[in-house]
């Protein structure tokens, strides 16, 4: 198989592996842009995109101390802002604040080639450190759906392999970290996850396990289409694997089925923490 020698591993390129190989090998081994919407309507999938975005610059902005009247004066969209007060009165409260750093890119090896995590915020304290991220869901997702996405086990990896620069160069104890996924529409319901020992060599071990099967994989044969037909609604490539051709609706889709599309985890979950600003 014939990466680009540019690849890096990520959440959302080893999240497309797990949902659906073939997914995988037309994005990243072919670099194959197939014209087709991911989710529908288009218009309204597109203005939820922007908005979340925007959203993701107007908490930054929050971080970096920005007068926040400066900042509003800034929101023209009536959901945004109403993100924007949700996270006011709460994105950020309950969080260590001897370091806030927003908007950070961290990376570490993995089997030959770099894993990088892209941070909403990592907050630090004395004595423990939470990675946060922000989501505009339409619909609260389940814990368990939260708990098996590959964001949830790379970032606080990552952090802990890669962190000890951002705490006065000492590495950070995996029973220091926590990560809370906080959602716009549902402030008052984020979901934490703690971090252990156990778990960090855990993790370690299967993402080790992960990359070395996928770059053992050969040729288009190697990466079979997924056997869940339901993710296909939401990939870009189901009308060139047979698969349909109209796109599902993100703001109907269950909150188990698959986290590419924003209906369930906001401006797609693999997507959103790798927009760069």
């Amino acid at each position: 198989m014939n990466l680009p020698p540019q690849f890096q591993f990520s959440q959302s390129s080893l999240q497309d592996f797990v949902d659906c190989p073939r997914r995988f090998y037309y994005r990243y081994v072919l670099d194959l842009q197939y014209p087709a919407p991911q989710s529908a309507p288009l218009q309204d999938f597109e203005l939820h995109m922007q908005q979340g975005e925007q959203f993701h610059r107007l908490a930054q902005q929050a971080i970096i101390k920005i007068d926040p009247a400066a900042i509003e004066e800034t929101i023209d969209d009536d959901r945004v802002f109403g993100w924007w007060q949700n996270f006011r009165a709460s994105g950020l409260v309950g969080l260590p604040d001897k370091q806030r750093c927003p908007e950070i890119t961290l990376s570490v090896p993995l089997a030959g080639r770099r894993l990088v995590a892209k941070y909403d915020l990592i907050a630090l304290g004395e004595d423990r450190a939470v990675i946060v991220d922000w989501k505009t869901a339409l619909k609260p997702p389940r814990r368990d759906t939260l708990e098996r996405r590959l964001q949830t086990i790379i970032y606080p990896y990552v952090l802990v392999k890669a962190g000890a620069h951002l705490n006065d160069g000492q590495p950070i104890p995996p029973e220091n970290v926590s990560m809370m996924y906080w959602f716009t529409e549902f402030p008052d319901q984020p979901q934490m996850f703690s971090y252990s020992a156990a778990k960090f060599a855990e993790d370690g071990a299967y993402l080790e396990r992960l990359a070395a099967d996928l770059l053992a994989r050969s040729d288009e044969t190697a990466f079979p289409l997924t056997d869940e037909v339901y993710r296909c609604k939401f990939c870009t490539y189901r009308s060139l694997d047979q698969r349909g051709v109209k796109a599902g609706d993100f703001r109907d889709q269950a909150d188990d089925e698959p986290e590419q599309a924003p209906g369930v985890l906001g401006v797609s979950l693999d997507q959103i923490a790798e927009i760069e600003f």
